[in-house]
């Protein structure tokens, strides 16, 4: 009889975080051995005025690293090193941010811990593990009712924001974060000038000279880390500002070039999902057949599978046909909502089926339980099959593939059926197909890149329009996941833990990362401002930069 399985997928988790060596990364190295140093010329910031800079945007704003937001990752985000170089070189001013209280992470409202809004991780050895399992029991101490920064403050990345937030007013009324669903941003709160401003009107207060803005990739993000499930739907194209992506992001640079003269900034754009890690690293065949528990289960699964996958050959759907093998990693079993539910013809065909009541009966039930066992098999398979090299699976399903869904066992229990069977039959990934919000199916993915590509174009029309520079984010980052960057000796990747450029949520740059973005947008800004922060040897030295920071720094 199956056992219970857990965390069969970290063995080739470690396996992948190792596997960071390829050609096109050596043949950088070498080329980077052989380049001579060049001579550089003396600073001038050209057209720019630096004078007051402000940053608008959301996480990838607001500095967040490890799946949370802390001191220290704000203190060296993109906008906070951009504006050192901006004031130690150029006329650029003092550059306030609203800094958590801890290293920890998370954030509490009145003492209790806001639900999502958890601590940082880290790494434990294998993969990214949360802050508590190292350090023991944690408390965050940043509280948004009871010790908010004073402000104004020239970072306003907002995490979680979507290009529609930023014209919300009330989105850092306290109340809002309470009601369901939520109207305001905890993040919002603690950097609010009011509980009734907005993002842009608290930029447009403080009249900058110069912005950044980074915003539109959770329009499509929020999408793809749910899996593409329709609870966090890709904002559509067209529709009101608020609504809509185009008329939303050129009412926001509209309110800004309207109301503070003589603007200057930089844009950036929206990189592919497929070019961070938190979608690249998980494999689609993660099941190992060297691990002896998942071994000795293969031809018990093999039995089971085998009844169902002949109604599948009947059926004509051959491609959903579920077997595991002993002689390579096996990829674990999904239900895609895209296939037709054939859950009728498989109970139908169960039942009855000699073979299948012999099957019942092995596990202990009597052959009068063979119609309950073929309706639970039908619904659980009916839009089944094992994955494929065309899907993403997202990071977070690494924890949960191998393991009993509770949930799943409480039902089946519910229907009659014993703890261990209904334990056997609940195993996320091999017995359970897992569900939509962890896998993002090749059609989920095509929407994504459509959407990508729109908004894409939406915001390269109006960083040229208004004079703009541009940062290509999403060149950049599909850079990292193919041939690497080199800078300062280092060669950054995308690889989750061994690449350097991403941090532990597989979504958020480490601050080396953030020091690459923000080289990348000074250089931007020598195209369009004149300045040659480049061509002075003035840009940002990376092997200063942390990729991770330590368990124990939590004040």
């Amino acid at each position: 009889m199956m056992k219970y399985f857990k965390y069969i997928f970290l063995p080739f988790l470690a396996v992948s975080f190792m596997a960071c060596e390829n050609e096109t990364l050596e043949d950088l190295r070498n080329r980077n051995a052989q380049e001579e140093p060049e001579a550089t010329e003396e600073f001038t910031q050209g057209s720019a005025n630096f004078s007051t800079y402000v940053a608008l945007g959301n996480s990838l704003t607001a500095g967040f690293m490890d799946g949370a937001l802390y001191k220290i990752a704000q203190e060296n985000s993109m906008p906070a090193l951009l504006a050192e170089r901006f004031s130690t070189l150029a006329d650029g001013g003092t550059f306030t941010q609203p800094l958590m209280n801890d290293n920890i992470g998370g954030l509490l409202a009145g003492g209790n811990q806001l639900p999502g809004f958890n601590p940082r991780l880290v790494f434990g050895g294998s993969g990214p593990v949360p802050l508590s399992s190292v350090v023991g029991p944690i408390q965050p101490t940043t509280d948004i009712l009871n010790n908010n920064p004073t402000g104004p403050f020239n970072n306003l990345g907002v995490p979680g924001a979507k290009s529609f937030h930023l014209l919300a007013p009330g989105y850092g009324n306290a109340t809002g974060v309470f009601t369901n669903p939520p109207t305001a941003n905890p993040y919002f709160v603690r950097m609010a000038s009011s509980p009734q401003t907005s993002v842009i009107a608290d930029a447009i207060a403080q009249q900058p000279t110069f912005i950044s803005l980074w915003i539109g990739n959770n329009d499509v993000l929020g999408y793809a880390l749910s899996g593409g499930d329709g609870s966090n739907p890709i904002t559509p194209m067209d529709g009101p500002p608020g609504v809509g992506f185009q008329q939303t992001y050129g009412t926001i640079a509209a309110l800004l070039t309207a109301n503070i003269p003589n603007l200057q900034g930089i844009m950036a754009n929206i990189p592919n999902v497929t070019a961070i890690p938190h979608f690249t690293t998980v494999p689609h065949n993660p099941l190992d057949p060297s691990n002896p528990e998942f071994a000795a289960q293969i031809p018990t699964l093999n039995a089971i599978f085998g009844a169902i996958n002949q109604v599948f050959g009947a059926l004509g759907e051959t491609e959903r046909i579920i077997e595991f093998t002993e002689e390579a990693p096996n990829p674990v079993v999904i239900n895609d909502e895209t296939l037709t539910d054939v859950s009728a013809q498989i109970a139908g065909a169960l039942a009855p089926n000699p073979q299948f009541i012999a099957l019942v009966q092995s596990f202990g039930l009597p052959a009068q339980a063979a119609p309950l066992v073929a309706n639970l098999l039908g619904a659980t398979y009916g839009q089944a099959r094992q994955a494929t090299d065309a899907e993403l699976l997202v990071l977070p399903s690494s924890s949960i593939i191998g393991t009993v869904n509770t949930d799943r066992l409480a039902f089946l229990m519910s229907q009659g059926l014993s703890q261990e069977l209904a334990g056997q039959f609940s195993v996320e990934g091999i017995t359970l197909p897992l569900a939509d919000k962890w896998v993002l199916l090749p059609e989920e993915q095509q929407d994504i890149a459509t959407a990508t590509a729109q908004f894409n174009q939406v915001i390269s029309g109006v960083a040229s329009s208004n004079g703009f520079a541009l940062l290509d984010a999403n060149a950049l980052l599909d850079q990292l996941a193919t041939s690497g960057v080199e800078s300062n000796d280092l060669i950054l990747t995308s690889n989750l833990v061994t690449g350097g450029a991403f941090s532990l949520d597989g979504v958020h740059p480490t601050s080396r990362g953030y020091a690459l973005i923000a080289n990348q947008m000074l250089k931007a800004i020598d195209v369009t401002y004149g300045s040659n922060f480049e061509a002075s040897g003035n840009l940002i030295d990376l092997s200063n930069y942390n990729t991770n920071y330590s368990p124990t720094l939590i004040n």
